[in-house]
């Protein structure tokens, strides 16, 4: 290496204090989406809960799309993984929101952990204001600070989906391993919270709806 090459390395990166926390809310996105997976069985990870069909496998899924997406044709770079048929532009509608039969839970869970180290490879690298072009948006340029952003945002959304879809399922919940972040109450204090709320809301059942 030459004296120059090692100047170079040396050079202090100017976005490394915003990196870490991008990366770090980025990071715990992606953690709290697929910890909901846990303990689950293919039955229930694959149930639909909703009149739209939304379930916890296909979100992880999903979200694995995203991110190829957003962290690679964004800024000109291939997938290096195999190729998703689901992916391709003649997909049918929401092909990346349930898992075929042979994407098992283990399948796409290491996917998206390929993924993320996919898109890590840019995102502890590159400048925050390196310029990319986003093709299914209107007006589509942007910095790879913004898409770490949009991205974040985006999977911090399915993470609450996932926490609702999750706890009608089975009943659990929390924010984290770590930190659950919900009350320490017995099953009675619970359903008595729930009793309340609903009588609540029944004293509103003749209140004409809001048109607002």
């Amino acid at each position: 290496m030459t004296t120059t090459d090692q100047a170079t390395d040396l050079t202090p990166d100017p976005d490394a204090a915003e990196r870490e926390i991008l990366l770090r809310y980025l990071a715990v996105a992606r953690d709290c989406l697929v910890w909901k997976l846990d303990g689950l069985s293919e039955r229930d990870a694959r149930w639909p809960v909703t009149p739209t069909g939304t379930n916890l496998l296909g979100l992880v899924k999903h979200a694995a799309g995203v991110e190829i997406g957003y962290f690679g044709e964004t800024f000109g770079r291939a997938w290096p993984g195999p190729d998703l048929a689901w992916m391709r532009d003649d997909a049918p509608v929401d092909a990346d929101m349930w898992a075929a039969a042979h994407e098992s839970v283990p399948y796409l869970v290491d996917l998206y952990r390929s993924v993320w180290a996919f898109a890590d490879d840019l995102l502890t690298t590159a400048p925050l204001d390196l310029p990319g072009h986003v093709p299914w948006w209107a007006n589509g340029d942007v910095t790879l600070r913004q898409v770490v952003v949009h991205v974040t945002s985006d999977l911090t959304r399915h993470a609450g989906h996932a926490d609702i879809v999750r706890e009608l399922l089975d009943g659990a919940v929390g924010l984290r391993p770590q930190a659950l972040n919900v009350p320490e109450q017995s099953a009675q204090d619970w359903a008595d919270y729930v009793r309340d709320l609903r009588t609540l809301a029944d004293s509103f059942a003749t209140t004409p709806r809001s048109t607002s």
